[in-house]
């Protein structure tokens, strides 16, 4: 196995489901990916919000990639992107096997600069939007892990 495959990378994609998940169906699937991924040294985090996902896994390339192929002929979703590949130095999300957050409206107004949707990530060519869209959403699974909330 070469060094190029046992290299850190971060993979994000987003799918949408094929059916509604229900609480049970989504609980069960992280426990399933948290078991798997603490095997295979994958680390990274999963939204679900209207339908839609959007994930991070990072680990190893090899390991990486292959989950990826697997998951996208997963039949619990389709139309899989995947927006970024790429190689990092150190993981975003190095301490959850996977952090998971289910996307709700909140009572409070939202803050300014405040992501309510990842619409603009389903046709964003430009890898800078990607980044910026992943950088937003580190920040607010940090924020809310500081905080105790559960992820």
């Amino acid at each position: 196995m070469s060094t190029e495959d046992n290299a850190l990378i971060s993979l994000v994609y987003t799918s949408t489901a094929s059916a509604p998940f229900r609480e049970t169906a989504l609980s069960h699937l992280l426990d399933q990916a948290r078991v798997l991924n603490g095997s295979r040294d994958i680390t990274g985090m999963l939204l679900y919000r209207g339908e839609r996902f959007i994930q991070v896994l990072e680990g190893p390339a090899h390991i990486v990639r292959r989950l990826a192929r697997t998951i996208g002929q997963d039949a619990r979703h389709r139309d899989m992107r995947i927006l970024m590949d790429e190689a990092i130095e150190e993981r975003r999300f190095d301490d959850w096997t996977m952090g998971y957050r289910k996307l709700q409206a909140d009572r409070d107004q939202a803050p300014e600069g405040f992501r309510d949707s990842f619409a603009d990530l389903e046709h964003a060519d430009e890898r800078s939007t990607t980044l910026r869209a992943l950088a937003e959403l580190t920040l607010w699974f940090r924020v809310r892990a500081d905080r105790g909330v559960t992820v």
